[in-house]
């Protein structure tokens, strides 16, 4: 950390909302750099990286006088904030889709197939939150569903804190006693083991693409 970063890092640490805002504006191009990497192409369609930054700055600000920065790099926090933004951005995209779909199922004409669905990630998300019985006209996620049940417990538990709480590998490490290295390979496996047991299921020969193992 250079002095200037280390300046910014004291200040901030002792509640300096203006040394904050001021940080956000000099790191400006690499969290938008950050936010565009973990953007998924059909959120990216709805939304803009700089949305997601303003959602986070407004949160930094916000939760600064009771926040606890410690060690932390200033600039890790910021991106943890985005992950989170992005999280709950993929969350209210999935439910409006789903509302939309459910509309589409109810109208005359209805039952097309839904295949402007968000990523992976996204139906992981809502499948991980929804009820297998609600969702036996949705073929992809129940299937989904069913192939979670396949997961040992520990990778089921891995993906429910990642992409449903939104916890970094780092927290997600202490609740499981691993280190961050080891939860980001078990993240990683899960994911990948989850594909593979839907890659061969029709439902989802055209739908999986490999995705991006983000777990920073």
């Amino acid at each position: 950390m250079d002095d200037v970063a280390a300046e910014f890092a004291a200040r901030i640490r002792n509640k300096d909302s203006q040394a904050l805002v001021e940080f956000i504006e000099l790191r400006r191009p690499q969290l938008l750099a950050f936010i565009e990497r973990n953007l998924s192409t059909s959120l990216g369609r709805k939304l803009e990286a700089i949305d997601i930054l303003q959602e986070v700055s407004l949160s930094a600000v916000g939760s600064l006088p009771t926040f606890e920065l410690g060690d932390r790099d200033p600039f890790s926090w910021l991106c943890q904030l985005a992950e989170h933004k992005i999280i709950d951005a993929h969350r209210k995209l999935v439910a409006a889709q789903k509302r939309s779909a459910d509309r589409e199922m109810s109208a005359p004409g209805g039952g097309a197939d839904n295949t402007q669905r968000g990523g992976f990630i996204d139906l992981l998300v809502v499948s991980m939150t929804s009820p297998s019985g609600a969702l036996s006209r949705d073929q992809r996620e129940f299937r989904l569903q069913e192939a979670l049940k396949n997961l040992p417990d520990e990778s089921q538990q891995a993906l429910r804190l990642r992409y449903v709480e939104g916890l970094p590998s780092k927290e997600i490490a202490a609740r499981l006693q691993k280190t961050d290295g080891a939860t980001r390979v078990l993240l990683t496996r899960s994911l990948a083991k989850l594909q593979e047991l839907l890659r061969h299921d029709s439902e989802f020969a055209s739908f999986i693409n490999p995705p991006k193992y983000d777990t920073e």
